[in-house]
Parts: structure tokens; sequence; C-alpha cells
């Protein structure tokens, strides 16, 4: 049964690179059109050398802040800072013991 590991990891980045390709947007995408990265993940997938090459140089990185200040998407309230200002502002008109 541990011998077949090795080939369901391989299954496994080779599945993930190849739907995260399909969902990451045109123009996302980096160094080549998303047609050739599908096509680059598909017939190199068995060694491992177009998933990775997806994964380091295809997608393009996101850091944090970025993800959180994507125009009109949707941030959930606890991962929204203006959010958690208002609720600062809030709290101190709600006191009475602040006046």
């Amino acid at each position: 049964m541990l011998r077949y590991l090795p080939f369901l990891l391989v299954l496994a980045l080779w599945i993930y690179a190849f739907v995260d390709c399909l969902n990451t947007p045109e123009e996302d995408v980096r160094g080549m059109p998303k047609l050739a990265w599908v096509f680059v993940i598909l017939l190199f997938g068995e060694v491992l050398v177009g998933p990775v090459a997806w994964l380091i140089a295809g997608r393009a990185r996101r850091t944090g802040a970025e993800a959180t200040a994507a125009p009109g998407q949707w941030i959930a309230p606890d991962d929204n800072p203006e959010f958690l200002k208002s609720l600062n502002k809030d709290d101190l008109k709600d006191d009475p013991k602040a006046e």
C-alpha cells in the first residue's frame, strides 16, 4: 500500500495544478497564455515539471495586502480592517463612561 503513495502524491499535485490553472483568470497568468500552461501541465505532469513550473512561474503571487484589497471582492468582517475600525468607533459612542 505504501508503494502507491508517490504515485498518489504526483497525481494529486498534477490535478491541483491543472484545476488551479483552469480557475486562474487570464490576466493573472504569467509567462505564457493560459492554454499553453494547460498543455504544459498535462504533457509534463508525470515528471512533475509541468505542475511545478505552473506553481513557480505561471500564476501570479498574491500577498496578504493584495488579497484583502481586491476591489469589488467580498471580504469577511473579521479580515476587513475598515470594519474593525468602525467597531471601535461604535463602542466609544455607546459607552456612557467615555463622556
